[in-house]
């Protein structure tokens, strides 16, 4: 049978990227819109369902890109893939874009989707619903200082990205090949639950960038700042990018530089890509 990735090539690749992070945010937006329709009351979820679904929206973006991919879905990803793990540092722009994209039409939709509630509860379109697009320090309510926020998303992306190597090494334990996905939404679950109070959890600039550019022109004039008015975006898109490869490479120095031989034989893997199930 002709493989039909080998005929589309890179097109085919960004694709996938694209699909599986719209689909990312899918769930991830559409998760804090409901919330936040909510209001006070809190009858349409809570903290605890935010990070369920934007863990489940990784899984499912995952298994979307998985085969074709690996299923970076996350600028930070490819970067750290292309520094430590032998990706080629001609297809980083493409993925990158091809992620900022996905990110970016589907907070549209999620837009278009929530239009009458968004209109009757921020008619003025603020930062009291901006989180439903892109982070905030403090989550839009709490003082966190810019420094505090870059610092926080330097470290949740380190520990995404360590284990995110962890699980996919085929010399550690890795899970089975159709269990990864799982275990790569559940790490972003905890990470949800332990680090999410700083700067909302982006660990990922295409899942900031793009949303809160559709956010912008779509009526949220102040997208790029916080709401004290400091310019924001930055911080989620520079976090990341520092965080991602320190977390591959104290994997490669506490742990995986320890560790035997692949046990098929060869020392050589392609961490660049999730586990695929054998045929």
């Amino acid at each position: 049978m002709t493989d039909k990735r080998a005929k589309w090539g890179l097109p085919a690749e960004m694709a996938a990227e694209f699909a599986g992070t719209m689909i990312l945010i899918l769930f991830g937006a559409g998760v804090v819109a409901q919330v936040v329709s909510g209001g006070e009351s809190g009858s349409l979820g809570d903290h605890d369902s935010i990070a369920w679904a934007w863990g489940l929206g990784v899984m499912f973006g995952v298994f979307v890109a998985g085969r074709a991919t690996g299923a970076h879905l996350n600028p930070a990803v490819t970067l750290s893939f292309a520094l430590f793990r032998g990706f080629s540092w001609s297809k980083v722009a493409p993925y990158v874009l091809a992620q900022t994209l996905g990110a970016f039409v589907a907070a549209l939709l999620v837009r278009w989707n929530y239009n009458d509630m968004l209109n009757a509860i921020d008619p003025e379109h603020t930062t009291a619903t901006q989180t439903i697009f892109s982070t905030l320090p403090g989550n839009g309510t709490l003082p966190v200082s810019l420094g505090s926020a870059l610092i926080d998303q330097i470290i949740g992306t380190a520990i995404l990205l360590f284990l995110i190597v962890a699980v996919t090494d085929t010399r550690n334990s890795p899970p089975l090949a159709n269990m990864a996905p799982l275990i790569i939404g559940l790490i972003v679950v905890a990470i949800g639950f332990a680090w999410g109070t700083n700067a909302g959890y982006a660990i990922n600039p295409a899942r900031d960038f793009g949303p809160r550019l559709a956010s912008f022109i779509t009526g949220y004039g102040g997208a790029w700042r916080d709401q004290y008015g400091s310019l924001y975006f930055w911080v989620p898109i520079v976090g990341p990018i520092i965080g991602g490869p320190i977390g591959v490479l104290l994997y490669d120095n506490l742990v995986g530089r320890f560790l035997p031989a692949d046990p098929d034989g060869d020392d050589e893997q392609e961490p660049s890509r999730l586990p695929e199930k054998s045929a």
